[in-house]
């Protein structure tokens, strides 16, 4: 009980990622406020501030909080923001469908100019593409735990604050944006694929953390020399790091595999009783009515 007060105590502050979390959230929260000052009857819908204002402070936790203060000592720590990032976090941002309140609170000369070409242009027509956001995030995924980047990243804080974590959220951002409902993009992803490619990218993320756990040498040599105030030892902290991921990750994906089959199921109901009652508008009329 002692080390898990001593873990709940431990906060940490980067200035560069608190200030840009904090602006994140309240240029959410202004431009929220204004679309919905601006049209009373379309108001900014709050599920999706909830939503991503709850990623970001997922982030913060999980960066700035104990999970963060520990993540260069406890390799369990450490996959609690990978697994976080790129499966929790990234898609409640997208959840709170900031690049439609873009959309909203931007003039139209800022649209056409800036936000349409984006959307419209090739850069992200291909990082759309299904199967090129599933490389990427399987890529990275795999690529980055079972190279030397990881160790790499472990000796060089810089690496590991800045480009390991903006990895992981960009690949991940950009593998759920055409899957998830409310970002507006240069294709529209049909709901049967959308549930397939959640479905598949179980294999690679239950996989790693399997690799990870059923490991009888530890991976990174940087967790033998790293003092631990507490907590297990190098091994069996990579065990419970594998377990984490392996386990965390079917939980999670059944989760958003489970809401992309019910929207699907929602647009086949729609798509049936409009089929219906255009057949119905089609039959002839009864003898004795108009």
């Amino acid at each position: 009980m002692a080390a898990v007060g001593i873990w709940l105590e431990s906060w940490t502050f980067d200035p560069v990622l608190g200030t840009a979390l904090i602006g994140a959230a309240l240029a959410y929260v202004w431009a929220a406020h204004r679309v919905s000052a601006a049209d009373p009857d379309h108001p900014w819908r709050r599920r999706h501030t909830v939503s991503y204002l709850a990623g970001l402070a997922l982030c913060w936790f999980v960066l700035l909080g104990p999970v963060g203060f520990y993540d260069d000592t406890f390799f369990w720590a450490h996959m609690v923001q990978h697994v976080a990032l790129m499966m929790i976090i990234a898609p409640l941002l997208l959840l709170g469908s900031p690049v439609l309140l873009l959309l909203r609170v931007s003039t139209p000369s800022f649209r056409r100019a800036w936000v349409l070409p984006v959307l419209r242009g090739r850069v992200l027509t291909t990082l759309t593409r299904p199967v090129v956001g599933w490389l990427l995030f399987a890529g990275v995924l795999i690529g980055t735990h079972f190279s030397p980047f990881y160790e790499f990243s472990l000796e060089h804080p810089l690496v590991h604050k800045y480009v390991e974590h903006l990895l992981y959220l960009s690949a991940a951002l950009i593998y759920y944006y055409p899957l998830l409902p409310g970002n507006p993009g240069p294709r529209r992803v049909p709901y049967g694929v959308r549930a397939g490619s959640l479905f598949g990218m179980m294999f690679p993320e239950t996989m790693a953390g399997f690799f990870l756990y059923a490991s009888t040498y530890v991976m990174y040599p940087f967790y033998l020399s790293v003092h631990r105030p507490f907590g297990p030892p190098p091994l069996v902290d990579q065990q419970l790091g594998g377990a984490l991921m392996w386990g965390g990750s079917m939980i999670i994906d059944t989760v958003w595999i489970s809401l992309a089959v019910a929207a699907w199921l929602r647009s086949e109901s729609r798509l049936a009783t409009r089929i219906d009652v255009q057949t119905l508008g089609q039959l002839p009329a009864l003898p004795g009515h108009p």
